[in-house]
């Protein structure tokens, strides 16, 4: 018997036709405003089937998706890792605490391209990041870690542009993490043959954090003093702290401007060509734009000057649709035992069906990160080739295309499985353009509708979720009030990143499966419930450790 195959249900009878999951990337259900697309799309699918079906709603953000706390948005990635994996894996702040304690972050490919050039003394390796322990974006120790790891290496010269905190730490508490910075430097120049200094830096609001596209002068602050060293100019970083202080007694750490180093009347440690590039934070939403900046040849938000050729990585990958950056230290958590696996191993045909821009998602990132395929012979990869324009221009995107392969397959008999993203809602809701994100919705509304009638008419089974959220808020609202944010001319904020919204999750199914009740004893209903569900009704029981699935049955 395969090790990973799986046991037929003590009781329940799987349907005559095939289970097809369908995954509306970036639909969730969020506040009923002027900037819900999905609420304000003509929706008659959706309408009917979360009326006529049960019907639930899925955390799909934060712990849920092993986020490091609640107020973190989920992605496509960590999505499809938990509805595929059937349970959740940590990620971020705790993969790069598991990733520098066993020294992996190290080992991989990416630090060894970057500081492979930095040993000759003429190049630098240059550390940007948020300077605390909030653990939100970044920690203290991580950084820390960076620094030891190169002095062990033989980096000669190392620079780093703390950004400043004051927002998940004391608001006034940056010289209390820059002082041990400093002094961890000067204990390694103390030795005489090496460089390593404080460059450039500033407070996360005015310097290089931006996020959501809200303002890119912020990120252009930052860029200019890590890479051309124009800024305010100091001595040292805490005189810069001390003298923003006391200029403005009611500043805090999250809003000082940007600052240089300068000694003896330059800048110490302006970004050159050759070297390389670490931004330290693990969370993504602010570290996506100033990755853009150093990584982008086409690149026309703000006008870079002078582009030094370096090598450039993030802590982690903070853009999987955009695949940002290219290089990032600390990899995807290490997932075992999918459902895809279980499923090949048990002799059951599965299609997975998407466009480009989520091919990846419902193959490797369904897979818990692995690339090819469990088994040649039960598996079908299908890629509908995205346009290449901007996705406002056609937010039709291949929804259409999408659907007629997988009911053109349906047709076959072949696959006992299916799983589908329609990438519409997520893709031009990035956009920022509510009119463009509610066609979206009403394209996906549209071929839901005729994948329904095709899968009922074969008397199988459809669940229709999401993976985040993200055309439901088009617009930046308020926290305290909820309200619509707007430009002091009454233009409306536009929202381009996901939301914290929860997702739907509707079983589109024939009598008497349509009838079988929610379980209600799982308190807080996950992305991570689906893969059980699935199982379930294809007729098996759930492997050792899986979330429970979000049906009840009795004997």
């Amino acid at each position: 018997m395969p090790p990973l195959e799986l046991k037929k249900h003590s009781h329940f009878l799987a349907p005559e036709g095939p289970v097809v999951l369908v995954v509306m990337d970036g639909v969730a259900i969020g506040p009923n405003n002027e900037g819900n697309a999905v609420a304000l799309a003509n929706t008659p699918t959706l309408d009917r089937i979360w009326r006529d079906y049960p019907t639930l709603q899925l955390a799909a953000h934060g712990l849920a998706v092993g986020m490091p706390s609640w107020g973190d948005m989920g992605n496509s990635e960590v999505g499809h890792n938990a509805i595929g994996a059937g349970r959740v894996f940590n990620q971020g702040a705790k993969l790069v605490n598991q990733a520098i304690a066993t020294g992996k972050i190290f080992e991989g490919e990416a630090w060894r391209e970057l500081i492979a050039e930095c040993r000759d003394g003429k190049t630098a390796l240059h550390l940007i990041g948020l300077l605390s322990d909030g653990n939100v974006h970044s920690h203290i120790d991580h950084l820390f870690a960076l620094i030891g790891e190169a002095d062990r290496c033989g980096i000669e010269r190392l620079f780093v542009h703390p950004l400043l905190d004051g927002r998940d730490v004391a608001e006034r508490s940056a010289l209390s993490y820059l002082r041990p910075l400093e002094a961890l430097l000067e204990k390694i120049r103390s030795r005489g043959d090496r460089t390593y200094h404080i460059a450039s830096g500033g407070g996360r609001m005015l310097v290089t954090m931006d996020r959501y596209f809200a303002d890119w002068r912020i990120v252009e602050r930052g860029y200019h003093a890590h890479v051309h060293g124009r800024g305010r100019e100091f001595e040292t970083a805490e005189q810069a702290i001390s003298t923003y202080y006391n200029e403005d007694p009611k500043v805090t750490d999250q809003f000082l401007p940007e600052f240089v180093i300068h000694h003896n009347g330059s800048p110490v440690g302006p970004i050159g060509d050759g070297d390389s590039v670490i931004f330290f934070n693990f969370r993504g939403d602010r570290a996506i734009e100033i990755s853009m900046a150093f990584e982008y040849e086409d690149f026309s938000h703000f006008d870079r000057g002078r582009t030094p050729q370096i090598r450039y990585a993030g802590m982690m990958r903070y853009d999987g649709d955009l695949m940002l950056p290219k290089r990032f230290l600390v990899l995807p958590p290490e997932i075992d035992r999918t459902i895809g696996e279980y499923l090949s191993c048990s002799g059951v045909a599965q299609l997975a069906v998407s466009e480009t821009q989520k091919f990846g998602h419902v193959t490797y990132f369904w897979n818990g990160n692995r690339s090819g395929k469990f088994d040649e012979d039960l598996e079908t990869y299908i890629e509908i080739p995205s346009d290449r324009i901007p996705f406002e221009q056609a937010p039709r995107m291949k929804a259409k295309e999408i659907t007629d392969v997988v009911i053109d397959e349906m047709r076959k008999d072949r696959h006992r499985f299916i799983r589908l993203n329609y990438a519409n809602c997520d893709m031009v809701g990035h956009t920022g353009v509510l009119d463009a994100a509610i066609e979206a919705v009403e394209t996906v509304d549209h071929e839901l509708g005729r994948l329904i009638d095709e899968v009922l008419a074969r008397k199988g089974i459809v669940l229709v979720t999401a993976d985040h959220g993200n055309s439901d808020e088009m617009f930046q609202l308020d926290k305290k009030t909820g309200a619509i944010k707007r430009e002091p001319d009454g233009k409306r904020i536009a929202r381009t990143s996901h939301t914290l919204n929860p997702v739907p999750f509707t079983i589109v199914a024939p009598p008497p499966i349509a009838e079988l009740p929610i379980d209600q004893s799982i308190e807080h209903p996950m992305l991570s419930n689906i893969a059980a569900t699935v199982l379930l009704l294809l007729g098996f029981e759930a492997p050792e450790g899986y979330d429970p699935a979000l049906l009840r049955t009795t004997k």
